[in-house]
């Protein structure tokens, strides 16, 4: 019945479905284990990266988060390209609403615009969805820290804690289960790193696997985003790692 009305994006099922939306977000799935998790006085996104190799250059791209402005930045899950274009529109939202008002602009006002461009993409013939998903975490003065989630149909919708990705529901469970109020930047650090050891496939997940981003308040009150450096990865990795013997560690061989 499907294969029917699935060749156009405008074309509704008679369960009044949109199949290639639906395979946009399926798409998504399939896309490296992405977190976000929001604290009291931050907001850490992670992410896996797919392409890995000693020939990549590091320093000249990323795979996973992106920095929109100074109190934002989000973490991409699906196709990278398709979220590029985004990007950059992020970008120039944010940069065009602080040259006209000379203040930053709000997170959920810049969500609600990038979400209005891609729900366009869903209702026109001759377009297709765009195959990418969004985590944005930020900072603004009228809601404080926030994270975001968006997807190719031009939804969004606010959360604590948020994962996109393979195994979406494990992280999601986990998250459920640990994430509490007024925890801070370092336990949303740890929480991140324990959901990423749980959805990753490899035993011991290391930085060269990894990108890791904290939008955070300084002392001074003011906010700023970092990307954390390998060596800091690799230990919340290692101390987020069950220990043979422990619940959850693989049993030894003999």
């Amino acid at each position: 019945m499907a294969r029917r009305y699935d060749s156009r994006t405008t074309t509704f099922s008679p369960e009044g479905r949109l199949y290639q939306v639906e395979y946009a977000m399926e798409a998504i799935n399939l896309a490296g284990s992405t977190v976000g998790v929001l604290a009291e006085d931050g907001v850490v996104l992670a992410g896996e990266k797919k392409t890995t190799s000693k020939l990549l250059d590091q320093a000249k791209q990323h795979e996973k988060l992106f920095q929109l402005d100074d109190a934002m930045f989000c973490a991409v899950a699906g196709l990278t390209s398709d979220a590029n274009i985004l990007i950059n529109r992020l970008r120039l939202s944010a940069q065009q609403h602080a040259y006209s008002f000379s203040e930053p602009m709000p997170v959920e006002q810049l969500v609600t615009s990038i979400c209005d461009y891609k729900q366009g993409y869903t209702q026109f013939g001759g377009l297709r969805p765009f195959g990418v998903s969004f985590l944005v975490a930020g900072y603004d003065v009228h809601h404080g820290f926030q994270l975001y989630h968006t997807d190719p149909s031009g939804n969004f919708s606010g959360w604590k804690g948020y994962a996109i990705g393979v195994n979406n529901n494990t992280a999601m469970q986990i998250m459920r289960q640990d994430w509490k109020p007024g925890m801070k930047t370092q336990e949303a650090l740890e929480l991140t790193a324990k959901v990423l050891v749980k959805t990753m496939d490899t035993a011991s997940p290391t930085a060269d696997r990894l990108e890791f981003g904290i939008v955070y308040k300084t002392p001074e009150g003011q906010v700023k985003f970092r990307m954390l450096k390998d060596a800091e990865i690799n230990k919340l990795m290692a101390d987020a790692t069950p220990k043979e013997g422990e619940e959850g560690a693989p049993a030894s061989s003999s």
